[in-house]
């Protein structure tokens, strides 16, 4: 048995602080814990988990959709925690570089990082990523007013009013024991295999996709949608 933690959101909103300060909640309850990274070309966060004494790995999708990766290897990251680490939870900590990112998985503990100075439209433009997580985490919530805040938790609750939506500081980890609560609460599952995506990925099937790099409709094949500009015909 595994509980799965998938951790997305915005760039730079402070997704692997939060996780940090929840996972010491965790260590001092000695729940094993593995985390594995998932990133485009580069990444450090991995040295940031290692300083905590627990199993890390880190996924590079270089030139595939980090996301289309992630789902990809879930399986694989499945056999790892579990079976070579001997662990009960892994955070899976993916990048959010597409609005459209659509990571969550039934079964598994979807939790989507936003933050206050990213601007009270941000939660609309997310998308999937947040209408579809259980937990909202918000960030950076002591640099703006409290005015501020609260329109800010308006706009997500709109959007997503069956999540909890947590406040935490990533740099004190102040509100990070109720995500931790959130977690030990959270059903293990047996196996993660024929589990189903909460909303279907974005779709990256055309030439551009296999390489193709000249700009112009003869060398445009597969899914491709064009602007609507409004004319009539």
């Amino acid at each position: 048995m595994l509980r799965f933690v998938i951790v997305t959101g915005t760039p730079s909103s402070g997704k692997t602080s939060v996780m940090l300060h929840t996972i010491r909640q965790l260590l001092r309850k000695n729940v094993v814990v593995a985390a594995c990274k998932i990133d485009c070309l580069e990444t450090s966060d991995d040295e940031r988990y290692r300083r905590l004494g627990i199993p890390v790995a880190v996924g590079l999708s270089d030139y595939i959709c980090p996301d289309h990766f992630y789902v990809a290897n879930l399986e694989e990251i499945e056999h790892w925690a579990r079976d070579e680490e001997k662990a009960e939870i892994v955070v899976i900590e993916t990048a959010g570089l597409c609005h459209r990112c659509a990571p969550a998985v039934n079964g598994c503990l979807s939790v989507c990082v936003v933050d206050n100075l990213s601007g009270i439209d941000t939660p609309k433009k997310v998308g999937p990523m947040l209408s579809t997580a259980d937990i909202v985490v918000i960030t950076k919530g002591d640099i703006v007013s409290q005015a501020e805040r609260e329109v800010f938790r308006h706009k997500v609750e709109t959007l997503n009013p069956r999540a909890r939506l947590i406040p935490i500081n990533g740099l004190t980890g102040q509100g990070s024991l109720r995500l931790y609560q959130e977690i030990i609460r959270y059903p293990a599952m047996e196996t993660i295999s024929e589990k189903e995506l909460r909303y279907p990925m974005p779709a990256a099937i055309c030439s551009y996709c296999a390489g193709e790099t000249i700009i112009g409709k003869n060398y445009q094949m597969g899914n491709v949608k064009k602007v609507d500009f409004g004319r009539k015909y």
